[in-house]
């Protein structure tokens, strides 16, 4: 297993193995960022293919929204929060390898409008379920 990029304590996780750019209580009503952790590119490897929801789409906690395919497989992308799409990642789309060389800065996904949350954890409770 390769070494994963420092996991960034400020923001928060889902059991998929998506992040939130902002702390639990800071996330409803907050325009948020979304992508997928270091754990998930880990372990699909190299990213070649991002398909990401529309901005104005309305995305659902705990709900498939998107796609993300590897040289290994295909795996969804389920959204941890609820809202509508603001904004979505056109250089992770042009340029998908960045979602692997810097998944919690420049290979973020989308942004989310967030009127509710799906069950996240903080960075410790994320890092204990995953052996980090």
């Amino acid at each position: 297993m390769a070494e994963l990029p420092a996991l960034p304590q400020d923001f928060t996780y889902s059991a998929e193995h998506e992040w939130v750019n902002a702390t639990a209580d800071a996330v409803v009503g907050a325009t948020v960022r979304v992508g997928i952790t270091a754990v998930a590119t880990d372990a699909l490897g190299e990213i070649v293919y991002v398909d990401l929801p529309a901005v104005g789409d309305t995305v659902t906690a705990g709900e498939t929204c998107g796609e993300v395919e590897s040289t290994k497989s295909v795996s969804d992308v389920y959204s941890p929060v609820t809202g509508e799409v603001v904004a979505v990642n056109e250089a992770a789309s042009d340029d998908p390898a960045i979602v692997n060389s810097d998944p919690y800065g420049e290979g973020w996904l989308f942004e989310v409008a967030v009127t509710a949350t799906g069950e996240l954890m903080d960075a410790a409770a994320y890092a204990e379920a995953n052996k980090l």
